[in-house]
């Protein structure tokens, strides 16, 4: 930046020359006249622009003398790291002061004390000290020699003249005559010690592991144990043959790798879910956060995004006959593995699978003969009712490690006589029994209830068909029993449950009469595979059949509301339990369809083609009781997952009262346009 420098040599000084003409026009006209303008020889010559420029300079509270090349040494780093904070406080004065408040008890103590002292000081009449009469001779020598002197001298001297002899005056103590004492005790000087110790010392170490090396540690290991428990033996109990103790030490060795195993199942379990995590984290990514976009530009239409795909090698050769959901653990599912091929009968499989692992099952039960159904029960989620294709119900329990089933029935027991293609577990009798339902294809109806440590059945009912009593030897009239293929329990009213048959009737029965029906439904041609109520609308329920038709039905009208007509043989339907009004189905064609009768009534949102090969057939469809995925199986041992996108999972509008009272119409109304569609079918 540039200055100038502004010179008055005409300037003086006040008191210097009284003579100067004092006039305001005269030293106005001096003054502007004599200022001239001075530069400095190295001053730089700056433009105009650089002139208006305003630099800007921030003073900050930053101590420049503390010290900026702090390091300490990490550990965890194992260098030194510097550290980023650094004390900025600097102390330029520090002083201590000692006045004491007047009010604080050691105030009023030195005033009363100083108090004390002036009242016992003896009053001072004597005369004058020599000092001071020597000042004042003084002072009267210099007054003759100065001879006249102002009249302040004179008021002074008068003022100074002793008082009379009469009067007696106090005199004031001297006040810089005085003496503190006080005490300090010492400070402690302060002193800062720190130590650092050396760094931990550490290696790196780096080597290669095949199986042949995996496999010779874990022999020493064992021979390790081996040598620890004959040292036991030999110390506790009297020596052996020889035989005997190479007997004892193969038991031994194999009682201690069931012991290893046992030791790391747990840990080894946690492992291979991280493993598939890794490996199938794009599928976990789109189970949780992915949603079809594209669904905005579609009309009501959705999709299904496939995810896992769940497979044992021993299952191969089977078919998925039936799917359920664990009621307490959301991520768990049990599946039934048999075959539909009856001329082909095998054994079978229960197999448990979890989303968090894919790759492997949790649990494995076979079985001699095929399992054709399943069940958890609600409030012992550990429970698992099988039904076998050889007439046989069994119940596994997961907490025990044993591949046998807990409970099981037998010919004694009374078992059935035909394949159980449903079970279904009930609320404890008046005993608080444990117990549960099955239905067969020898048309019983059975109740299993669980006494100690056998199954105990109850013929429930026996599905006969009125007028088709037939003669039997020595005169019996023998009844036919119709071939019971599915049922279902009402969410509410416990007594009140659907029979589906062969036939292609829907039975409605009750657990209080055992010798006829409330009601029969004509519903298909072909066998019932599935039924289902509703469950949110308590009147409503849901069948499929092999003729190709899934019918919705109010089970106090004898004819059903909606009839939806597939294409193909319907091997499975299940409501929705988010929406009471979505449902699903497969066909055997390898489709899956969904449908949502508050959006449309006349035709599927999505129609997926979920198995590809011609083979391959879709058995079983259960939707997740929390998130928005069904698992759907095949003829192949495989279960595929399937999350459903956005428009497939809408909740649906809560209705208005009007919109209430009109629900009946609408029933009205459909079950007409049904009516009307058969019409026109016959002409």
């Amino acid at each position: 930046m540039g200055g100038e420098v502004l010179f008055f040599p005409s300037c003086s000084m006040p008191g210097e020359d009284e003579d100067v003409s004092t006039e305001a026009g005269e030293g106005v006209d001096e003054w502007a006249a004599a200022k001239t303008l001075v530069k400095p020889p190295d001053q730089l010559e700056l433009t105009e622009a650089e002139l208006k420029e305003e630099i800007t300079r921030i003073l900050t509270a930053n101590n420049p003398h503390a010290p900026q090349n702090i390091v300490r040494y990490s550990f965890k780093k194992r260098a030194y790291k510097p550290v980023s904070y650094v004390d900025q406080m600097a102390i330029h004065f520090s002083l201590n002061g000692n006045m004491i408040p007047k009010d604080s008890d050691e105030g009023r103590r030195q005033s009363i004390r100083l108090s004390t002292a002036a009242e016992k000081a003896p009053v001072e009449t004597s005369a004058v000290t020599s000092e001071e009469a020597e000042i004042k001779d003084e002072a009267a020598g210099e007054e003759e020699a100065g001879g006249s002197g102002t009249a302040e001298a004179a008021e002074t001297a008068e003022a100074e003249e002793p008082p009379p002899s009469g009067v007696k005056e106090r005199k004031l103590a001297n006040q810089f005559n005085f003496i503190e004492r006080a005490s300090r005790t010492l400070n402690n000087p302060m002193q800062e010690r720190a130590c650092q110790t050396e760094p931990t010392p550490y290696k790196n170490f780096s080597a290669t592991a095949n199986q042949w090396e995996i496999y010779d540690a874990y022999v020493e290991e064992l021979q390790k144990m081996e040598r620890s428990k004959e040292k036991e033996k030999s110390k506790t109990q009297v020596p052996k043959r020889e035989e005997e103790k190479k007997k004892g030490r193969k038991l031994t060795s194999l009682e201690s790798q069931s012991d290893d195993i046992t030791k790391i199942s747990k840990a080894a379990k946690i492992m291979e879910r991280m493993v598939n995590q890794n490996t199938f984290d794009d599928i976990a990514q789109d189970f949780k956060y992915f949603e079809d976009a594209s669904d905005e530009y579609r009309d009501h239409e959705g999709t299904l995004l496939p995810l896992w795909k769940f497979q044992y090698d021993k299952t191969k050769r089977l078919a998925v006959t039936a799917i359920s959901w664990n009621p307490k653990y959301k991520d768990l599912f049990a599946v039934g593995y048999g075959s539909y091929d009856f001329l082909k009968q095998g054994q079978g499989m229960l197999l448990l699978y979890t989303m968090k692992n894919p790759s492997f099952p949790e649990y494995v039960f076979s079985s001699e003969s095929g399992i054709m159904c399943l069940d958890f029960h609600n409030d012992h989620p550990y429970l698992v009712a099988v039904g076998f294709y050889d007439g046989n119900v069994a119940v596994y329990n997961l907490k025990k490690a044993t591949s046998q089933p807990s409970y099981k029935s037998s010919a004694k027991s009374g078992k059935h006589t035909e394949p159980v293609w449903q079970v279904k577990w009930q609320k404890d009798d008046m005993d608080n029994n444990l117990n549960f339902f099955s239905v067969s294809s020898d048309g019983r109806i059975v109740s299993w209830t669980l006494v100690k440590n056998e199954l105990v059945h109850t013929d429930v009912i026996k599905l006969s068909v009125e007028g088709t009593t037939m003669q039997g030897p020595e005169g019996l009239q023998l009844q036919t029993l119709v071939c019971g293929t599915s049922f279902d329990f009402h969410k509410k009213i416990d007594n009140l449950f659907l029979v589906g048959t062969e036939e292609g009737k829907i039975y409605k029965c009750s657990k209080c009469y055992s010798s006829q029906f409330l009601d029969v439904f004509e519903a298909h041609h072909m066998a019932v595979d599935s039924v289902s109520w509703n469950p949110y609308h308590l009147k409503v329920f849901i069948s499929c059949s092999s003729d190709w038709t899934v019918k919705i039905w109010d089970h106090t009208i004898k004819s059903p509301m909606f009839i939806y007509d597939l294409n193909s043989a319907v091997g499975d339907v299940a409501w929705s339990p988010y929406s009471s009004t979505v449902f699903a189905a497969v066909t055997t064609d390898g489709k899956a369809h969904v449908f949502d009768l508050s959006i449309n009534k006349y035709e599927a949102l999505c129609t997926q083609l979920v198995v590809a090969k011609k083979k391959n057939k879709i058995t079983h469809i259960q939707f997740n009781p929390v998130y928005p995925v069904v698992i759907i199986g095949d003829e192949r041992g495989h279960v595929t997952s399937l999350k459903l996108s956005p428009n497939l999972r809408r909740m649906p509008k809560p209705r208005s009262s009007a919109e209430v009272h009109l629900f009946p119409k609408v029933h009205i109304f459909s079950e007409l346009w049904v009516l009307f569609a058969k019409l026109f079918e016959t002409k």
